[in-house]
């Protein structure tokens, strides 16, 4: 007997232009050089530690929402030491913290990143783009930028990410709220 479930018609998959089209440049940037990290350290998907170290090292918004450099220094030293083999425990499990839901808030991310050319995404770095462009168009922006996906980053407890921030000592609650008081009082650009 065949399976006669109703065939829910499929949204068209965005390429690969439109999930970069809901971008900003830096932040396109950002998700190019995560996942150029992921392939040189042999990860099979980008993951949040990815996106944090790109993050730290492409967008000047994000190295300013740090409390100074000596705060910035310990979690970049971190984040090289994983990348130099700290990380090897990592490999080979997927990055899903679950405290974020698997599907993203943005319904068309999760295809949009498996089918667009950004194949290789943990649930929790897809979950954190999706918080990065909610938080864009909550503001009324079109396009997410590198404090969008910092602040998605640090509300995710369990993701990758915010375990190298709180070895680099950094609170990650506090952080959040930072970059949200920042935003709302216009300081930093949030298109990084």
């Amino acid at each position: 007997m065949q399976n006669r479930t109703p065939r829910i018609p499929q949204q068209p998959v965005p390429n690969r232009a439109e999930l970069d089209a809901r971008l900003t440049v830096e932040l396109a940037a950002v998700v190019t050089g995560a996942r150029r990290r992921a392939l040189r350290d042999g990860d099979r998907q980008i993951d949040t530690a990815h996106l944090l170290h790109s993050l730290i090292e492409s967008d000047p918004a994000v190295r300013a929402a740090f409390e100074g450099g000596p705060q910035l220094a310990r979690v970049l030293g971190y984040l090289v030491q994983r990348s130099i083999g700290y990380g090897l425990r990592w490999q080979g499990s997927v990055e899903d913290s679950g405290a974020v839901p698997v599907v993203p808030v943005v319904p068309d991310l999760d295809s949009a990143v498996r089918d667009s050319g950004v194949e290789g995404w943990s649930p929790s770095a897809a979950s954190a783009m999706a918080g990065a462009l909610e938080r864009a168009e909550k503001r009324g922006d079109a396009r997410a930028g590198g404090l969008d996906l910092l602040a998605a980053l640090a509300m995710d407890h369990e993701c990758r990410a915010v375990e190298v921030l709180v070895r680099g000592g950094i609170d990650a609650d506090r952080l959040a709220a930072r970059i949200a008081d920042a935003s709302d009082q216009g300081v930093w650009e949030a298109g990084g």
